[in-house]
């Protein structure tokens, strides 16, 4: 399926790796240009040369990359000093630290909702407005499957990225949509990631358990009996990001195997 995007711009956060990663590598794919972000230059150039020698001579896109940090005002001016224009924009910053919320201070809440809402928002922002004008806009925001069935190590990613969630669900039914912007949340369950298995080492030290039995165990719990891929993650994001999609708005579209259990 063509999905209509070849040439457009894209602003990708987070794209050194995992999600973001995958995310990125589905767009330039499709013949899109992107501009990659993250904090780790070296992880981030070596990422975007990969995706040059995989894609360039295939589909044209080029691939840009800036090492900043996203979630503070001078990474985001930094941005904006290389390029202001863009026709799609996929937010993603690494979820806040786990614990019990009653070890969690001021500054912990402020910090989470900085990166997770506040920073999403400032993206936007700076971007829908240019893609309204020019008739066509993809948002896509990378929060997690705990918005949808909260985990309760999670308080942080929880209170914050619901607040991006409740923002959203109103952003897109404003004028924007008629207008050819589309905003939408794509929620991640667990997908083999550094992140994921970060999480497992954590449980691993905390019960005694060896990491392997703690995945094994994790894994069990998913219908579909395995993790996911930022690979096929990122063919999600690639088709919300698509002419096709053009008619899907204001969702929380989950990708989780199969395991949040309800209805709706």
């Amino acid at each position: 399926m063509d999905l209509g995007i070849t040439g457009k711009w894209a602003l990708v956060c987070g794209a050194s790796k995992g999600l973001g990663l995958g995310c990125a590598k589905a767009l330039v794919a499709e013949g899109v240009n992107v501009l990659m972000v993250a904090r780790g230059e070296q992880a981030l150039a070596l990422a975007a040369a990969k995706l040059r020698a995989t894609y360039e001579d295939i589909t044209g896109a080029k691939v840009q990359f800036i090492a900043q940090d996203i979630t503070s005002t001078a990474g985001r001016e930094a941005v904006w000093a290389q390029r202001t224009d863009f026709d799609i924009l996929v937010t993603n910053a690494g979820g806040p630290p786990t614990g019990d919320f009653r070890n969690f201070g001021r500054d912990d809440w402020i910090a989470a909702v900085d990166a997770n809402m506040l920073t999403p928002i400032e993206l936007i922002k700076a971007t829908v407005d240019g893609m309204a004008a020019r008739g066509f806009g993809r948002v896509v925001n990378i929060t997690s499957s705990a918005v949808k069935a909260p985990i309760d190590a999670l308080a942080l990613s929880n209170g914050a990225r619901s607040g991006l969630t409740g923002f959203v669900a109103g952003l897109a039914r404003t004028g924007l949509a008629a207008r050819g912007v589309t905003l939408n949340n794509l929620l991640p369950g667990a997908f083999d990631t550094q992140r994921l298995q970060a999480v497992f080492q954590g449980v691993a030290a905390k019960t005694g358990q060896t990491v392997e039995v703690v995945a094994a165990a994790r894994c069990n719990t998913i219908p579909a009996k395995r993790f996911g891929t930022p690979e096929e993650f990122g063919a999600i994001c690639a088709f919300l990001c698509s002419q096709q999609a053009g008619y899907i708005t204001g969702q929380n579209i989950l990708a989780d195997g199969g395991a949040f259990s309800g209805t709706f």
